[in-house]
């Protein structure tokens, strides 16, 4: 390595102040600055040298979605972990958008049938850049990526237009959008974008207790568990605007199927037979558009990463990431 690219390294480094995370005993947080200016917030756990992988989460989901478990589970088998919440949710930068307000049913309508949709105050297209950045901020050359629902859109922009950031891609219950694609079911939808029956706490975390479980594994969703986790992420962070304008970043960035064609990064995409708010179409629909990209069907699993299908699930994505070492 070229003296000067390693003291950057260094420096990118020893600018970063970790402490222990106040959620998971194994995890270390910090705060990322940039250079676009949003400030990410970041948890690393494992050991420094081992390779990296990094988890993009979903639609307003905060880094805590990525289950303890997964992690362990992946920093167990040889992995260094770094889960972060995107711009716009958990503790990380919130952005102030004065625009006017949009008809999200009609961007809803056009989106899927493929028409362009205008006036997000950002697109997916800019969430992978994040990513990007974070990558170099952190010191690293290029990471191992799993992105899931809309952090798997992320990831196959980041596959797509940040190659040399991108050792191999694990997509999990994602979508291209392209148009035309199976709609989801309505009960999972409209659990999504409707509003909580009341404002104050015990409101808001029953509305996300309902949605965690109507999107989620039919069977294997733990009551209390949903509960406590519901509890924990509302206690963490709230912000509802945030939600909003990541979809208003999906429904605005529009098809990824002329970015797929581009990838060529090995590629596993992987869906739950039992998603009803991305049916499995979405993710073969991902697969078929990826030169080389493997497609692998979970049977019983919905949109979630519940702690029955851990073991099976962290054990695809490790055998992918070191079969293509």
């Amino acid at each position: 390595m070229p003296k000067s690219i390693l003291v950057r390294k260094i420096k990118m480094n020893s600018a970063l102040k970790f402490q222990d995370s106040p959620y998971t005993s194994f995890m270390s947080e910090t705060k990322v600055t940039l250079a676009n200016g949003i400030e990410l917030h970041v948890e690393v756990g494992g050991k420094k040298d081992d390779p990296a992988i990094l988890l993009i989460m979903g639609l307003g989901a905060q880094l805590l979605f990525w289950p303890d478990f997964f992690c362990k589970t992946l920093i167990d088998q040889g992995f260094r972990v770094i889960r972060y919440d995107n711009r716009d949710i958990g503790l990380s930068s919130k952005i102030r958008n004065k625009g006017p307000k949009l008809n999200t049913i009609k961007m809803m309508g056009r989106f899927s049938v493929g028409l362009q949709n205008q006036g997000a105050p950002y697109s997916l297209y800019d969430m992978a850049e994040d990513a990007a950045l974070l990558i170099e901020r952190l010191g690293l050359e290029k990471a191992h990526v799993i992105g899931a629902s809309m952090g798997g859109m992320i990831a196959q922009i980041l596959a797509s237009n940040y190659p040399e950031k991108v050792q191999s891609l694990g997509l999990l219950f994602t979508s291209n959008n392209k148009p035309f694609l199976p709609l989801p079911y309505p009960k999972q939808l409209l659990s999504l974008i409707a509003k909580p029956e009341s404002a104050d706490e015990n409101g808001i975390i029953d509305h996300s207790i309902h949605v965690l479980k109507t999107i989620g594994s039919p069977g294997f969703v733990n009551q209390l568990e949903v509960m406590q986790t519901a509890k924990k992420l509302y206690r963490r962070s709230y912000y509802p605007t945030g939600v909003l304008q990541q979809f208003l970043a999906i429904l605005c960035t529009g098809s990824l199927l002329h970015l797929n064609k581009q990838i060529q990064k090995p590629t596993l995409v992987v869906h739950g037979s039992c998603d009803r708010l991305l049916p499995p179409g979405h993710g073969k629909a991902v697969a078929k558009a990826i030169p080389g990209a493997k497609f692998e069907l979970i049977e019983g699993m919905g949109h979630d990463v519940p702690p029955h299908f851990i073991p099976y699930l962290s054990g695809l994505f490790v055998h992918h990431f070191k079969s293509k070492n």
